[in-house]
């Protein structure tokens, strides 16, 4: 299967339309954007974008393609697509970046034959990646400067897991249990061991989870992380200690009530000297779980479903619209589905002390004035130009620079923006009409 296929089979029939009646070569833009943030949320992240970037650059139909598609599409549609590869220009936020509702994310320009096909790609690795990275920013936020674990690999699908491990790691978490995002992405690899490696030490006299300790520790070394949880907590604390020594790297807890779990193991652990060994919890934790053992002697996080599921909004809601054709604004009047016409760019205002205060969307070339009170900064930048990625936005070059843009970001929030709770967008978006 091509990049090309990933798409809706409606894109290919519009641009058909679009040949035939002569519309495919007018110069248009496609702006993606979010109408609103998910129920209760105050802040979204960009991400997919080196993904998006890397599909483009791969974007073209080979001749198995076509003799599929020629199962509906007339021969000039398919001489079309035959000779496709993108030409036009992208801009936009770069990964990492903070949006809010409203935020042009993504512009794409170029013919309406060449953008429209790639609606359901940009869609399909935004709203995912997008969504994935701002449920991992509220966890890293509440993990105030604890390590995160992304190890949901087991609840997604395959190639998803290795998207949501790259996008969690853009958004705050320090590694990934999936291979491949470390393989792909360089995203830091991080595990040592599931309960059916405890379990696997049981003999005709019963478990032997000392056993299994001993075997982990040989292999591993005592930096290792031993699963504590599978019979008796504490009695894994005494074996896991008597097996490694009080220089043990950590133990982790899976399930029970993490809280007063933590706190007695810590306190077990202190007792047998393992002063320095620590505690790593891990079981359904989503950001609210995870803010409410900030005051628990736990030392870091591991984290799945809720990570690769976006923790209750799996999707961004970004849609790609058209905004502009031939130069002339065009914007869709449906109830609740309003556009604003017109290619445009964006702004940040910001007081003195870095803390942003809105957002201002403006038509394209038309930049506002603004108060001098207040510092201005261009969200929107250059990403492909004449079908050319521009250096320093590819999906593994740019995730250090994303990972900072994150941390900025949200450094850059009022207060209010960082709180968990429901509550408005952290800060207003308003958009500039064009000029007369």
């Amino acid at each position: 299967m091509t990049v090309a296929l990933l798409t809706d089979k409606y894109e290919l029939t519009m641009l058909a339309a679009a040949l035939r009646d002569g519309t495919a070569h007018r110069r248009t833009t496609f702006e993606v954007f979010a109408r609103r943030l998910p129920e209760g949320r105050r802040y979204g992240v960009v991400a997919g974008t080196g993904r998006f970037l890397e599909a483009l650059a791969q974007f073209s139909f080979s001749s198995d393609d076509l003799d599929q598609l020629a199962e509906f599409l007339d021969p000039s549609t398919l001489d079309f697509l035959a000779g496709y590869r993108f030409s036009g220009d992208v801009d936009g936020y770069a990964e990492g970046e903070l949006y809010f509702p409203g935020s042009p994310v993504l512009s794409v320009h170029g013919t309406f034959g060449e953008c429209v096909v790639l609606e359901t790609l940009v869609l399909s690795i935004l709203n995912h990646d997008t969504a994935i990275a701002s449920a991992a920013a509220r966890m890293a936020g509440a993990a105030h400067g604890r390590p995160l674990i992304e190890m949901g690999s087991r609840r997604t699908h395959e190639v998803a897991a290795v998207a949501a491990a790259r996008a969690a790691y853009l958004a705050g978490f320090t590694g990934s249990s999936n291979l491949a995002a470390q393989q792909r992405y360089g995203v830091p690899a991080l595990g040592t061991a599931a309960h059916a490696y405890t379990l696997l030490h049981t003999t005709e006299s019963g478990p032997d989870e000392q056993a299994a300790f001993r075997g982990q520790v040989a292999a591993l070394g005592i930096d290792t992380t031993l699963l504590v949880d599978t019979y008796d907590i504490t009695a894994g604390v005494a074996n896991a200690i008597a097996a490694a020594g009080p220089q043990l790297g950590a133990v982790r807890i899976d399930s029970g009530d993490l809280g007063v779990l933590a706190r007695q193991v810590r306190q077990q652990l202190d007792s047998l000297g393992a002063t320095e060994t620590q505690i790593v919890v891990s079981g359904d934790l989503d950001e609210f779980a995870i803010a409410a053992l900030g005051a628990e002697p736990v030392d870091s996080y591991g984290v799945g479903t809720s990570v690769v599921t976006g923790s209750g909004a799996p999707t961004a809601g970004m849609v790609y619209k058209l905004v502009e054709v031939d130069g002339m604004p065009v914007a869709k009047r449906s109830s609740r589905k309003e556009s604003h016409g017109g290619r445009k760019q964006a702004l940040r205002l910001a007081k003195a002390s870095g803390t942003i205060v809105e957002e201002v969307v403006h038509p394209y070339g038309q930049e506002p004035s603004e108060s001098s009170e207040l510092s201005t900064r261009r969200l929107t930048v250059p990403l492909v130009s004449g079908g050319v990625p521009v250096e320093g936005h590819h999906a593994t070059a740019d995730l250090a620079a994303a990972r900072e843009r994150v941390a900025t970001g949200l450094r850059s929030l009022p207060w209010d923006g960082l709180k968990l709770s429901r509550g408005e967008p952290a800060i207003p978006t308003r958009v500039v009409p064009p000029k007369p």
